[in-house]
């Protein structure tokens, strides 16, 4: 991890949305998420800042299979092929939530929270993560220790660094 993303991983939740919420204001961008197991938690954190309606207009919560294929567009054979927790399925839910929304920058996550659902391919606390727009994604898979809070909650934090990372990057 590097020296900006371990300073990062010790803020608290709000002060990371706020920092989100300066980034895409400075910048004139919108950013959206597309939620499986973290259930709302990133539009959550996203929206605990006043004035995030000026960033943020919409935010995905597809927990059932048939809600990534139905509002994000999720093709049945990425499902049926990598399940639900995978690189294919995260950059498919990335891409359409951001073509849906319009938002230029959006996060996408699937995971396996626990205490049950795991694999030997995906033991719980697996949780596949992508970021970027309608074109482009970038994928990364993370191992989350703790029980099913502690896992969704690393994993909000996860995607709201992602987000930041990613807006600062446009900045230099």
């Amino acid at each position: 991890m590097s020296e900006q993303g371990r300073y990062l991983a010790n803020l608290d939740l709000l002060t990371l949305s706020e920092r989100l919420g300066r980034l895409c204001r400075a910048r004139g961008s919108a950013v959206t998420c597309a939620e499986s197991c973290t259930g709302g938690g990133v539009a959550s954190a996203i929206t605990a800042v006043a004035g995030s309606s000026n960033y943020f207009e919409t935010g995905y919560v597809t927990y059932a299979n048939g809600a990534k294929t139905r509002l994000l567009g999720v093709p049945e054979t990425l499902l049926a092929e990598h399940g639900a927790v995978s690189r294919e399925v995260v950059e498919a839910m990335v891409a359409g939530a951001c073509r849906d929304s319009g938002a230029e920058l959006g996060v996408a996550i699937s995971g396996v929270a626990g205490p049950g659902g795991g694999s030997a391919d995906k033991p719980v606390g697996t949780v596949w993560f992508a970021w970027g727009d309608a074109e482009a994604q970038q994928a990364e898979r993370h191992h989350l220790p703790g029980d099913r809070r502690a896992v969704r909650e690393q994993a909000v934090r996860i995607a709201l660094i992602g987000l930041i990372q990613r807006l600062e990057a446009l900045e230099e």
